[in-house]
């Protein structure tokens, strides 16, 4: 699920295809010249953060010549023990650009803890001014002073699908965009900031750090696994 090529199959299987990106190519090379015309996006279908935005300009494309054949040379994830990234088959795809022109569309994250959906992160303008609001399930930012943003219109439509997908994981958390009406999977990561993303306020790391437990010992193996925690740890 965290394969970038092979989840798109599973998500218009779970979901339904409209909720899936076009993938325009995939493969272990890029064409030498840009296949396609408008703005698009290049990434590695094995790491994290390994994407290149395309418009018109040529020497993009160069760019994102260059950091493929990066991405290609190792598998991504033993460096910050991120291991699910290397049994992940190395390869690159393209996808179309979601958003207004050159504009990044809004990220959308949603942490789901055991089957529910308990938190959901906006991410804005990640090209120019990137910064990340933290909101409750039903959208009360978390952090004071945060600003009110508008509540996205497939806000319940999103958790459901984010559920759906984190079915069966302890956690997971699961991307989507709204650029129209209809939303878009971005994601699944089982990695959010490799683990060292800093939480405001900080006590949300230990709230989350509970819900992960309980999720965990929520199934009889890992009741087992997590015997010496204690129910008092997670009070």
């Amino acid at each position: 699920m965290a394969d970038k090529v092979a989840v798109k199959s599973i998500v218009a299987n779970e979901l339904g295809r409209e909720w899936v990106i076009p993938m325009l190519w995939s493969g272990v090379e890029l064409p030498a010249r840009p296949p396609w015309n408008g703005p698009v996006v290049v990434k590695s279908r094995h790491g994290c953060n390994q994407n290149v935005f395309v418009g018109e300009n040529w020497s993009e494309w160069k760019v994102a010549s260059s950091a493929a054949t990066k991405w290609m040379r190792k598998d991504y994830g033993w460096w910050l023990d991120e291991w699910l990234y290397a049994r992940i088959p190395r390869g690159l795809l393209i996808e179309p650009l979601i958003g207004t022109g050159c504009d990044l569309p809004i990220d959308y994250k949603i942490y789901v803890f055991g089957g529910h959906a308990t938190h959901v992160q906006m991410h804005l303008d990640r090209a120019r001014n990137h910064r990340w609001i933290l909101h409750d399930i039903n959208w009360r930012a978390i952090a004071s002073g945060a600003p009110q943003m508008p509540r996205p219109s497939a806000l319940p439509a999103m958790i459901a699908a984010a559920e759906q997908l984190a079915k069966g994981f302890d956690f997971a958390r699961v991307d989507f965009y709204q650029p129209d009406r209809q939303p878009l999977f971005g994601e699944i990561c089982f990695y959010p900031g490799s683990g060292l993303d800093p939480f405001d306020p900080p006590e949300l790391d230990a709230a989350m750090g509970r819900l992960w437990l309980q999720a965990a010992l929520s199934r009889p193996v890992a009741s087992r696994q997590f015997a010496d925690i204690g129910a008092g740890s997670l009070a």
